[in-house]
């Protein structure tokens, strides 16, 4: 029998999902207050190293915690939590990271960037100008392997993504889908808005560290030249050999 929905006095609810896994929600919300307890918590939880747990996937408003139900099962871990001690002011989110990310906006690197334009009624610089006037937050990871998703879009470029996603997004593509921005890490399917490209590696697999940005962090766009692009996509190929 699984646990049912609970609401606790940490402001969090239990919500089972199947017999493998069991989600802590937090609110339901896009919200940076949010999305901080969740950080906050899945970090907690991963310093813990609870038996059977396999996996902690936090996300824009709840975490994920995966489970061995041949070691641990829902009832059990629901009732953990339940007596777990926190607080937001006991256990709260690392200081964020900032990364500024070079990008080229528009041309083959960004086919949509005219269309954003035109939806918000303005010229492709000022589209450029809005979108790089912002410091995002990386609110979560998903979709393929380091894919952040960011925000929050200004509301003049906030277009929604297309009707058909494309069946092949470049690496490296920063696109918009509504309040979202966010970077496409390797060659995917997707149907956000491609407004530009950036040169910097987003996911690299043979590192201790594979992904250069975490929830919690912090990004700012910085517009570069074509000549630009190519010349540091030139020396991160280099780097890599």
């Amino acid at each position: 029998m699984q646990a049912p929905s609970t609401t606790t006095p940490q402001t969090f609810r239990l919500l089972p999902l199947g017999d493998a896994a069991l989600t802590v929600e937090f609110g339901n919300e896009i919200d940076p207050a949010v999305n901080d307890m969740v950080i906050a918590f899945a970090d907690l939880l991963r310093a813990e190293a609870r038996e059977g747990v396999t996996d902690i996937v936090p996300t824009y408003r709840s975490v994920t915690i995966h489970l061995d139900p041949h070691c641990l099962d829902v009832n059990r871990l629901s009732d953990m939590l339940l007596q777990l001690r926190w607080s937001t002011s006991q256990h709260t989110a690392p200081s964020p990271i900032q990364h500024t990310i070079p990008v080229h906006y528009g041309g083959e690197s960004g086919p949509d960037l005219e269309d954003v334009a035109s939806f918000g009624n303005l010229s492709i610089a000022e589209a450029i100008r809005l979108h790089s006037s912002v410091t995002y937050r990386v609110y979560m990871l998903g979709f393929s392997p380091g894919f952040p998703y960011l925000g929050s879009v200004p509301a003049p470029i906030a277009m929604p993504r297309l009707g058909a996603p494309r069946s092949k997004v470049p690496a490296g593509s920063v696109g918009i889908a509504g309040r979202q921005t966010g970077i496409y890490p390797t060659a995917t399917p997707g149907g956000w808005r491609l407004i530009g490209r950036t040169p910097t590696a987003l996911y690299r697999p043979t590192e201790a560290r594979p992904f250069l940005l975490s929830p919690g962090d912090l990004v700012r766009f910085e517009p570069i030249t074509r000549e630009e692009f190519n010349s540091l996509h030139r020396d991160r190929d280099a780097d890599a050999r």
